[in-house]
């Protein structure tokens, strides 16, 4: 078989040459991870493919049929479903990291109430980890330099203050939103959000 040749894309889903993460599924239709263009190749090659969606981001072209001369072309899609071990849906709560946790409260402090950059934001613990607050979803919050710094070790209740927004966990599928924000494809966030939470910010 031949390198792999890029297809020059006719739709905006790979504008500029780039092409978007593929939505990994389980047979059931459960989030489970993000893949590159590779990867969703190496999965095809070892057969772990059982149902695709959405539309054709990326196509790889291979060696020519010795009997029709034809080129074999395999089309990637954006959603696919694998199947086996590998398709399990993760476990548990997902890994919490600044830039999800900022994403979760769209980028606005939930102090002040205003919205700032990521470079200006901070991760703010509700109950200060100094005073036996834990470093999880449910404890944490995105706050601006200043209201961080304000606030301190010290509880809301020693200062009158009132949070913006409750802090919650993000199921999966918000949490891969979350984690890829400004890099979804139109088909991929409406497969995403048919699995958010009821009470979701991601949904608003």
């Amino acid at each position: 078989m031949t390198a792999p040749v890029f297809r020059e894309p006719a739709s905006p889903a790979t504008a500029g040459g780039r092409v978007p993460p593929i939505l990994r599924v389980n047979v059931a239709g459960q989030p489970v991870e993000w893949l590159t263009w590779q990867e969703a190749v190496c999965l095809h090659a070892r057969d772990l493919i059982v149902w695709t969606l959405g539309e054709t981001v990326f196509e790889v072209r291979g060696g020519r049929s010795r009997l029709t001369g034809e080129r074999t072309v395999l089309r990637l899609h954006s959603i696919l479903a694998s199947d086996g071990a590998i398709g399990r849906a993760p476990r548990g709560v997902p890994p919490l990291t600044n830039k999800a946790l900022f994403r979760r409260d769209q980028n606005h402090c939930l102090y002040c109430g205003h919205p700032f950059p990521d470079r200006e934001l901070s991760r703010d613990h509700v109950v200060p980890r100094s005073r036996g607050g834990k470093d999880c979803w449910e404890n944490v919050v995105t706050a601006c330099r200043r209201c961080n710094h304000f606030k301190g070790d010290r509880h809301l209740r020693e200062l009158g203050l009132e949070l913006r927004a409750l802090p919650y966990v993000p199921n999966f599928a918000e949490y891969l939103a979350l984690i890829n924000s400004g890099r979804i494809l139109g088909d991929q966030m409406a497969f995403l959000k048919a699995q958010f939470g009821r009470d979701s910010r991601l949904l608003h």
